[in-house]
């Protein structure tokens, strides 16, 4: 916050809400449409903006509370990282004037209590006006418990979409052949319904659905042209390939353990609250990260510069073609169902267009997982300026020797894309054996 002079020669505590780095090649991004006015009330972590990257269209939280006082920039304007786009007011308060003040003013009147229907900004309000919403059933997760525009999102998908928190989420019976059908014809297995036992999702399931109108599916707030999102790629990747001396080493797993593991513990929870296999492998990478910080950080001017937190960016392939990759923050701290909401979420978030700020804090380290579509091993491109990328393919039952006996377990080929100007094939091979041991003790995950 910052004092400003206003017109009544008193100062008010104002902050300037700028256009934020959404990437970490992001330097100018284009305001799409503002989500609040003038006047508005706005609390710390409140959506107030879109704003179009080379990428995709970001909803941009505040960082600030206190009232809208003025809106700096128009939407289509095209500015750099760090412009003001707008002011806010810390609210109705004053000083004597002066130059600067020199204490806050004493008789700053309390902030009246509101209901809890009101503790949300009118944008929030009209959302969930257009959709129906009843505020007082939403449970606000801002600040003071003021209902955000996530929360609303929140409550509109839990509506609509119930299967996608309940166990298509956790877990969606879904052949093989119907999945990768499904990724061609560019359908969302989730949104599909099975025709087979239990409910299981067949191809020809897949083929009614890419045959029915899209009626259903809400249009993102600005689409992307791919022509856009496929030059910022190639941009990033060319770079990474020119710059960047790779190596790659790979690592088969063995998983029967934490399978099983996984199985007996879905088999006791709520299927909500259930989870799928690439959540282990996730936090297995973030527990690798934390225990082998060389690989967890950012080459920055010729040095390497390790970071004090794992944020684990999650490549996502979009249905139209392309590749968006959220963060997911402090990701060792979390705990397994922590990791599998995030993960839900910012996938869903993704393919929808409805990417938040918070999202996109530029990551440490980066996991790919083509899995579901069937590929075995994958040998990825890093993410400028970071220094790794972790690559995991499918699940496969494969012969296994154990002792003098040779079974058939199920494995995943794990590979790692290192950067040799900040390490060598040693510290990559304890990164994926630390990988291993904590996939061997998943009661440690």
């Amino acid at each position: 916050m910052t004092w400003w002079p206003q017109h009544s020669g008193r100062w008010a505590e104002m902050a300037e809400f700028r256009m934020p780095s959404l990437g970490a090649d992001m330097e100018r991004g284009t305001l799409v449409e503002w989500l609040v006015h003038p006047g508005d009330t706005v609390h710390k972590g409140d959506l107030v903006a879109a704003v179009d990257t080379e990428k995709a269209t970001i909803e941009v939280e505040c960082f600030d509370t206190g009232i809208i006082d003025r809106l700096l920039v128009e939407p289509g304007q095209t500015v750099p990282v760090g412009t003001p786009l707008a002011v806010i007011s810390a609210g109705a308060q004053g000083a004597p004037s002066g130059p600067a003040p020199a204490e806050p003013a004493a008789e700053k009147p309390p902030p009246p209590r509101k209901h809890k229907a009101a503790l949300a900004t009118p944008p929030v309000r009209k959302l969930a006006a257009q959709h129906g919403i009843d505020l007082a059933a939403v449970h606000g997760t801002g600040h003071g418990g003021a209902i955000t525009h996530a929360d609303v999102e929140a409550a509109i998908q839990q509506r609509t979409e119930p299967h996608l928190t309940a166990p298509a989420a956790a877990r969606q019976r879904i052949s093989p052949y119907a999945r990768r059908l499904a990724a061609e014809l560019g359908v969302d297995p989730s949104l599909v319904t099975g025709t087979g036992a239990d409910g299981a999702v067949r191809a020809r399931d897949v083929r009614a659905a890419a045959q029915e109108p899209t009626t259903t599916a809400p249009a993102p707030s600005v689409s992307r042209g791919s022509t856009a999102m496929r030059q910022a790629i190639a941009a990033l990747m060319t770079k990474s390939k020119h710059e960047i001396p790779h190596y790659y080493l790979t690592s088969t797993i063995e998983l029967s353990t934490a399978l099983e593991w996984l199985r007996e513990r879905n088999r006791r929870a709520l299927v909500a609250d259930r989870i799928v296999p690439a959540a282990l492998l996730l936090k297995a990478t973030a527990l690798a990260a934390r225990d082998v910080p060389d690989l967890n950080g950012h080459w920055i001017n010729d040095h390497f510069e390790p970071a004090d937190a794992v944020h684990l960016g999650v490549a996502v392939a979009l249905h139209g073609g392309g590749l968006l990759t959220p963060s997911i923050v402090d990701a060792e701290q979390l705990p397994l169902t922590e990791i599998m909401r995030r993960l839900r979420e910012l996938v869903s978030r993704a393919r929808t267009a409805h990417l938040h700020s918070s999202d996109t804090t530029p990551a440490t380290i980066t996991v790919t997982n083509l899995g579901d579509l069937g590929v075995e091993s994958v040998q990825g491109v890093i993410y400028p300026p970071q220094v790794a990328l972790i690559g995991f393919g499918a699940v496969v039952h494969r012969p296994w020797a154990v002792g003098d006996l040779i079974g058939i377990r199920p494995i995943v080929t794990a590979t790692l894309s290192g950067d040799h100007r900040a390490t060598d094939g040693a510290t990559g091979g304890r990164f994926l054996t630390t990988i291993d041991t904590f996939l061997q003790h998943p009661e440690e995950l």
